[in-house]
C-alpha cells in the first residue's frame, strides 16, 4: 500500500489527464471531497493531454500539485515517466494515480500507484455481499486493456486465478499475458464472440470494454434466455444504465453499475493525495447527482 504523504500546505492542485477528458467525473469526485474535508483552497482540474504531450505536463509540474489521475489512453505510457512505481501498479503494469512530492528546489519526485485494483475490488464487494470471500467462484472478464489487467489482480484478490478472458483478437493480448504472468494469474484467452454462450455461467464478470462495445453481446445474451446467477460490473457507465447491466438484470444476474468502482478508486485517490480518510458518503451524493 503507498505511503500516506505528509500534511500538505493549504492550497494544493490535482487534476485529471486524458483524451478525450470532458466525459470524466472525476473533478465531481474529487472536488466533493474537498469541500467535505474543508480543503477550500485545494482545486482539481480536467486536462486534455494525449500520449505524447504526457511527458511535456508532467515536466511542468511545480510543488503546488499533490496529485494527478490518469484515464485512457495514459495509464501505461506514463510508466517510463515516473521515478517510482508502486509493486501493485508495477506488477499490473498500469498506473493511474500520479502522487507529485516536492524534492527540496529541484522538479517534483512522481511516484505511479494504481487504485482501479482497489475500486474494482470494493465494487465487486459490494455486489457479493455477505458471501465469503475466500470463496472458490469462476470469473469472465470482457477486454484485454489496462483496466482489464488491474480486473485480473482484484479477481486474484477475491480468491480467482484462472478467469476467462475474453478479447476480440487474440493477436493483441502479449502485455495483457505479461501483467498475468507478473501477477501469478493463469487466464485462459478466448473469442469475443464466443462470449455470450459463456459467461452468464460465470460466478463473477467485468466488463472492462469502452461504452457500447458490449451492446452486441447484450443483445446476444437478452436474446438467447440464459440465466446468469453472478454478479456483473460493467466498468462502463455511459450511457446509465449500459445495455449489458440491463439485459443481466433481465435475466435476474445481480448488477454491480460501473460508477461504484469509479467511487472507490476516486476515494483512495483522495486518501493518496490528501492524507485524510475518503468522506465516501459526500462523494457518492455528488456522483449521483451528476449522473442524473
Amino acid at each position: 500500500m503507498t505511503a500516506t504523504p505528509s500534511a500538505p500546505p493549504s492550497a494544493r492542485r490535482a487534476a485529471v489527464l486524458g483524451h478525450p477528458i470532458t466525459h470524466s467525473l472525476s473533478p465531481v469526485l474529487h472536488r466533493a471531497a474537498y469541500a467535505a474535508l474543508g480543503l477550500a483552497e485545494w482545486r482539481y482540474d480536467a486536462a486534455d493531454v494525449t500520449e505524447e504531450q504526457l511527458a511535456g505536463f508532467l515536466a511542468g509540474l511545480g510543488p503546488e500539485w499533490a496529485g494527478l489521475s490518469l484515464t485512457m489512453p495514459l495509464k501505461q505510457t506514463v510508466l517510463p515517466l515516473l521515478d517510482h512505481v508502486e509493486p501493485l501498479a508495477e506488477v499490473v503494469g498500469a498506473v493511474n494515480t500520479v502522487l507529485v512530492q516536492a524534492s527540496g528546489g529541484g522538479r517534483p519526485i512522481l511516484t505511479g500507484a494504481n487504485t482501479d485494483v482497489h475500486g474494482l475490488v470494493a465494487a465487486l464487494q459490494e455486489g457479493l455481499g455477505a458471501a465469503a470471500p475466500g470463496a472458490s467462484r469462476t470469473a469472465a472478464v470482457l477486454g484485454a486493456g489496462a483496466t482489464a489487467a488491474s480486473t485480473l489482480a482484484a479477481l486474484a484478490q477475491l480468491g480467482c486465478t484462472t478467469p476467462v478472458v475474453y478479447v476480440r483478437s487474440l493477436a493483441r493480448i502479449g502485455p495483457l499475458m505479461r501483467s498475468a504472468h507478473r501477477m501469478g494469474v493463469e487466464p485462459r484467452y478466448a473469442l469475443l464472440a464466443t462470449a455470450p454462450a459463456e459467461v452468464p455461467a460465470a460466478d463473477l464478470v467485468v466488463s472492462t470494454l469502452p461504452p457500447r462495445a458490449a451492446d452486441g453481446l447484450a443483445a446476444e445474451i437478452a436474446a438467447s434466455g440464459a440465466d446468469p446467477h453472478g454478479v456483473l460490473l460493467d466498468v462502463a457507465y455511459d450511457p446509465r444504465p449500459t445495455a449489458l447491466s440491463v439485459a443481466w438484470a433481465a435475466q435476474r444476474g445481480t448488477v454491480v453499475p460501473g460508477e461504484r468502482m469509479l467511487l472507490h478508486q476516486a476515494g483512495e485517490q483522495v486518501r493518496l493525495m490528501t492524507g485524510h480518510p475518503a468522506p465516501l458518503a459526500e462523494m457518492d451524493a455528488a456522483l449521483n447527482s451528476a449522473l442524473v
